[in-house]
């Protein structure tokens, strides 16, 4: 029999386990243009919580009794299709299921031997994607600017600040611990790190390590430590909305400072994205980021969590913040 993971219910609020549903399924075949898939790594990332939820936005929303869907990397098993053999590796947005059948159409082939399959599933996929084109396209650092990052020892975050100190930039990374920030400057170059737990005035802080003003502010959080930066943000500064977990499982809309007056005042210029506004930037920033990984100059983040059975929990532990960098479960 054949595993399965689905949306049993939406929920209000935090999600939880009682939220997803592990079923069973006969073990599929294969009719003539399909490929038998074997998952071997499974991406857990925070913008399912909106999937989970039934409102518009710009992706559909998960189906309650359906599986859930998302990054996946899995290996070729049997194959009716002209373009992949038994022994290739695909990565793409296949459903939780431990094996599945597929048309090939959105996968891509992975080579296991440029680089670690999970990478496909963060720096080389859609995690360093969004950190090179939301860094590059929005924030265009320059050498000598400072850039501030939020969730920082994150997927998207660690990445981010990574190419910030490539392309000349003084960094500053906002974590949720000490071992976190420690890992900011040790592991990934960062200039220094803010724990906004233990921080009583973020403001303060981001004034203490940015003596000369944010100039880019790459934003995976929103709320509270977001408050402190925009404080600090100099004229022509540039903000970069990626993410804001610190809201995601809200149950009404946060207020918070007003912004206008700060954009006003400054000229600055604020820009939310999705990863696939940049769908024509992603050749070139693939083999950016690959040549980067080859010559040392960027170190792969990981936090995995091994088992089928485990998928929801990896989940649920990105709210908790248990993870160090990209958060993906081994099959």
């Amino acid at each position: 029999m054949n595993k399965t993971i689905t949306l049993a219910k939406r929920p209000i609020g935090e999600p939880s386990a009682s939220d997803f549903a592990f079923e069973t399924e006969a073990t599929p075949t294969i009719k003539d243009g399909e490929i038998l898939l074997e998952t071997v790594y499974v991406s857990v990332d925070p913008y399912m919580r909106g999937r989970m939820s039934n409102a518009k936005s710009y992706i559909p929303p998960f189906e309650v009794g359906k599986p859930i869907e998302g990054g996946v990397v899995a290996k070729v098993t049997a194959s009716k299709h002209p373009d992949f053999q038994s022994g290739d590796h695909v990565s793409g947005m296949l459903a939780w299921k431990q094996i599945q059948t597929s048309t090939g159409r959105g996968l891509n082939k992975v080579d296991p031997e440029a680089a670690p399959l999970s990478a496909y599933l963060g720096l080389l996929g859609m995690t360093g994607l969004t950190a090179y084109c939301g860094l590059t396209e929005i924030g265009t650092p320059q050498a000598g600017e400072t850039l501030v990052v939020s969730g920082a020892a994150g997927a998207v975050g660690s990445v981010v600040g990574q190419i910030g100190k490539i392309l000349g930039c003084h960094v500053v990374g906002v974590a949720g611990s000490d071992e976190k920030v420690e890992m900011l400057t040790s592991k990934f170059g960062f200039d220094a790190g803010i724990n906004y737990k233990t921080a009583e005035d973020m403001a303060a802080a981001i004034d203490k390590t940015c003596p000369d003003g944010v100039d880019v502010y790459f934003d995976n959080v929103a709320g509270k430590v977001s408050d402190g930066v925009y404080l600090h943000m100099n004229r022509l500064g540039r903000i970069i909305n990626c993410g804001a977990i610190a809201h995601y499982n809200e149950t009404s809309i946060p207020m918070a400072p007003r912004v206008e007056m700060m954009l006003i005042k400054n000229s600055l210029r604020m820009q939310g994205f999705i990863v696939n506004d940049f769908t024509d930037k992603f050749p070139a920033a693939i083999q950016q980021l690959a040549q980067w990984l080859s010559e040392g100059k960027l170190a792969l983040a990981e936090t995995v969590v091994e088992g089928f059975d485990n998928i929801p929990q990896a989940f649920l532990d990105l709210f908790a913040g248990a993870n160090r960098g990209k958060m993906v479960a081994k099959v």
